[in-house]
């Protein structure tokens, strides 16, 4: 999480790893930052962008490194420990704040949004639902503390994600073991959505999931576009985006309170995290026709790759995600380590469909060896 800093920082030590993918995959980030480093040169200010795009490019390509490094889907999974601290933070901060009447706004949290909120608790989902060979008694139980979390949250945008992310699991993975599991969560989830509105039962949070208002996104999208209009090639510039979002951009500081920009102040940065809430008419806004470009090469490779590794962990996040951005921004960075997870499963599909196509091309054992199949670790 960049609140903890050094071991943010330390993610870029991975770098190195990019260099055990294939020239293919080499060529198309080489591609992706290239783009993202030319549309900064078609903003209106140039060596501001280029700097902030150079940034942003860097941690973007240390997470997907970071990926390469862990290799395997099961290697995510001590994420869902560091979650669990952050629903029990959610709840507890919630409790002090409102008391017995908890239940009478959505979950809040001291660092993280309530949409992001809403968005861990479903990874949280899928990471105890996919975990192979836990316990069936705690993956229940943080299953149903990330539900609740997800529900009390109250955020349309994470059920979206959790019903096409679980589909698309349902659909493309290759796992038969957990194939029948998959839409449970969403389904009840669905399912205790309906009843609340059924029964008009005093729960907001929840009575929101079914409500199919825009919350005034129409109007982030049209000054998104505006925005655009102004600098077609390149955009704005990154992290610039916000003082253009009119509907959304406040004098005072639009930065998450968090010690840190409290302590440093707004400045320069003010509105920086405020977004289009599309992430392509984000990017748009932001790097441009140039920009967009690259990151819809990067994007697209990754969900076909998250396909070729049949792995329904990677399918429900890469495809959840995307559900998610047509809503939100859930791929910029840095944010409260979900984004970063984004660009780490892109890894680990990148690495998955490459060793799945090096075993494919080594020749066969011959002699005693073949008598002794490999095993799975998992």
């Amino acid at each position: 999480m960049p609140i903890l800093l050094f071991p943010y920082a330390a993610a870029l030590l991975a770098l190195g790893h990019l260099r055990r993918l294939n020239a293919p995959v080499r060529n198309l980030l080489f591609f992706f930052a290239v783009t993202q480093l030319i549309a900064a040169l078609f903003t209106p200010r140039p060596l501001l962008s280029l700097g902030l795009a150079a940034f942003r490019t860097l941690v973007i390509l240390a997470m997907i490194a970071a990926g390469v490094y862990l290799q395997e889907s099961r290697n995510l999974r001590p994420l869902l420990w560091g979650q669990v601290v952050v629903f029990v933070t959610a709840w507890g901060y919630s409790v002090l704040e409102r008391g017995q009447h908890v239940l009478s706004g959505r979950l809040g949290h001291p660092y993280y949004y309530v949409v992001s909120l809403g968005l861990v608790a479903v990874i949280a989902i899928w990471l105890a639902l996919f975990w192979r060979g836990g316990a069936l008694w705690w993956r229940v139980l943080v299953g149903l503390l990330a539900l609740a979390t997800f529900l009390a949250a109250g955020s349309r945008g994470p059920l979206l994600a959790l019903i096409v992310g679980s589909a698309a699991a349902l659909l493309f993975a290759g796992r038969k073991g957990t194939r029948r599991w998959i839409l449970v969560p969403a389904g009840l989830a669905l399912a205790i959505a309906i009843a609340v509105n059924v029964f008009e039962l005093p729960i907001k949070p929840v009575t929101r999931l079914l409500n199919d208002q825009t919350s005034g996104r129409n109007f982030v999208w049209a000054d998104a576009y505006a925005a655009w209009q102004t600098s077609p090639l390149g955009g704005v510039g990154a992290y610039q985006g916000g003082p253009y979002i009119t509907y959304l951009f406040k004098d005072d500081c639009n930065l998450p309170s968090t010690p840190v920009i409290n302590a440093l102040g707004c400045g320069l940065f003010n509105g920086a995290w405020l977004t289009a809430h599309n992430a392509w008419l984000h990017w748009l806004m932001e790097t441009g026709v140039i920009g967009l470009t690259g990151l819809v090469a990067l994007y697209g490779y990754g969900l076909w790759a998250a396909v070729r590794s049949r792995d329904p962990l990677l399918i429900a996040l890469l495809f959840g995600f995307s559900a998610m951005n047509l809503v939100d921004v859930v791929i910029a960075l840095p944010s409260q380590h979900f984004s970063e997870l984004f660009w780490v499963v892109l890894g680990v599909s990148a690495w998955r469909v490459q060793a799945a196509a090096t075993r494919q091309t080594e020749p066969a054992v011959q002699g005693p060896a073949a008598a002794f199949p490999a095993t799975s670790a998992d």
